[in-house]
């Protein structure tokens, strides 16, 4: 099943008073830190604020126990709560796309149904102008909690 995010979004311009905190992780700089998920998702431009908002519900919804991590510089995740890393799994917005953090080992294990979608180490990156692949989300976002929960982080 694909979601409901099926237009192409214009291109965003950040006003005076939203800016895309993350829009190029090359710039010199420490990150702003959030309180939380809303306060980073409101800053961000529409585009993001749509997937980010989508994939978060995602993560809820594949597992309700997620605990949101405040005070962090992007949200950030713990699917298996009282195991380390708190921050298991990860997203950001950039100004293209947004990108999906659930680490090497899932990246890895799900390369085959990835393929069309930019990979980094451990990241998954989503265009603006696709919707997301809801099922597959799920399904790495389950491996990455069976990960946890076996210690093979």
């Amino acid at each position: 099943m694909l979601c409901c995010v099926t237009q192409h979004f214009h291109q965003y311009s950040p006003s005076e008073n939203q800016i895309n905190i993350n829009s190029d992780m090359g710039k010199k700089g420490a990150m702003q830190t959030f309180n939380n998920v809303d306060d980073y998702i409101k800053v961000q431009s529409t585009d993001a604020q749509i997937l980010l908002t989508e994939l978060r519900s995602i993560i809820k919804e594949t597992v309700p126990e997620t605990i949101e991590i405040p005070d962090s510089k992007v949200p950030s995740f713990t699917l298996v709560p009282g195991k380390k890393p708190e921050l298991q799994i990860m997203m950001m917005a950039y100004s293209k796309g947004i990108s999906f953090y659930p680490f090497e080992g899932a990246v890895k294990h799900f390369s085959n149904q990835l393929k069309g979608f930019e990979l980094g180490k451990g990241t998954i990156k989503f265009p603006f102008n696709n919707t997301l692949p809801v099922d597959l989300i799920k399904e790495i976002i389950a491996f990455r909690k069976s990960e946890i929960i076996q210690n093979k982080l």
